[in-house]
């Protein structure tokens, strides 16, 4: 696992970077589905006025769709403007050998916060104390992708009325996944979570992770059977399999064991729910769609209020 991305907080209190989940609080996290709450409710002339002056840089070194437009449409909602480099690693001074920390130093002076995915999982860390402004972390390398695991966490608790007390069953690529990171991470914050842990043998949590979550009190159990553990589960949270990150195809040998298929999610409980920080590839069948207790596509649009709530926590504080 690759060091814990730290984050930093001003020296009077107001948090001044979103790197990690391991920093993030409960009382942030509440504090932010709050609001997402409410400005899920808000005129949208009235949330146009919340950023109305601020400008918002996106930079983005690997490929995304969902997170990239969610946090450009955020920033859009919110009345900002969006500044943007998608394929940074190959369209920008990055390609000319320039340090991250020269990155954030520039674009600094041209934006209000800065929105940042990265192919390398520590880097962004070493990078934020040389910005002026705020950096929130959109995913990076392996590591984490704090933004995702608190819209997952919002979408359970939208989805079951509470985080705590719940059996989660986490499936599929959890060394590669860094949303799994994050979420597990967070969810450690809650009380009485246990989670289960299905995966092909080579694609584990990683033991560090996997140390730390027990030290902070997370019940984590495998050797469970696919099919006991659906059973037992009130959220199921599928990913795929990070093939990009692979180091060969044999860490993959076994994937199809962990198919979500619509005879397995027949066996799930009546008020379980399905969630997939996504892309999706094949590990959910196509069928499972119209179950409603899918709640992927529901997950995307919590995504889009729970980041303006983090967007105007960092930016006007």
């Amino acid at each position: 696992m690759p060091p814990v991305l730290m984050t930093e907080s001003t020296d009077a209190g107001r948090r001044m970077h979103l790197l990690s989940a391991a920093d993030v609080t409960r009382a942030e996290v509440e504090s932010w589905m709050h609001r997402a709450d409410t400005l899920r409710q808000m005129s949208r002339a009235d949330c146009r006025k919340i950023l109305a002056d601020a400008v918002v840089a996106a930079l983005f070194y690997e490929p995304s769709t969902r997170t990239r437009l969610s946090f450009e449409t955020a920033v859009q909602r919110l009345g900002g403007r969006v500044v943007t480099a998608e394929n940074a690693l190959e369209n920008s001074s990055a390609k000319k050998g320039e340090r991250l920390e020269d990155v954030f130093r520039v674009v600094g002076c041209y934006a209000d916060a800065i929105v940042i995915r990265h192919h390398e999982s520590n880097t962004m860390a070493e990078a934020a104390p040389h910005s002026p402004v705020p950096v929130i972390n959109a995913g990076a390398g392996a590591g984490e992708h704090p933004t995702q695991a608190l819209l997952d966490v919002y979408t359970i608790r939208r989805e079951l009325g509470r985080v705590d007390h719940l059996n989660v069953c986490v499936m599929g690529d959890l060394r590669y996944g860094r949303t799994v990171h994050s979420l597990l991470t967070l969810l450690a914050q809650f009380r009485g979570i246990t989670v289960t842990l299905l995966h092909p043998e080579s694609l584990g949590l990683p033991d560090t992770l996997r140390a730390t979550l027990a030290a902070r009190g997370l019940a984590l159990r495998c050797g469970v059977s696919v099919e006991t553990a659906l059973a037992e589960a009130d959220v199921v949270y599928q990913t795929r399999i990070q093939t990009e990150r692979l180091a060969s195809q044999q860490e993959a040998a076994g994937v199809e064991r962990f198919r979500l298929t619509p005879d397995r999610v027949a066996r799930l409980k009546p008020t379980a729910r399905i969630l997939h920080p996504l892309p999706r590839v094949d590990e959910i069948a196509m069928e499972v769609d119209a179950d409603p207790r899918a709640a992927y596509f529901r997950q995307v649009e919590n995504g889009l209020y729970l980041r303006m709530a983090v967007l105007e926590s960092l930016v006007r504080g």
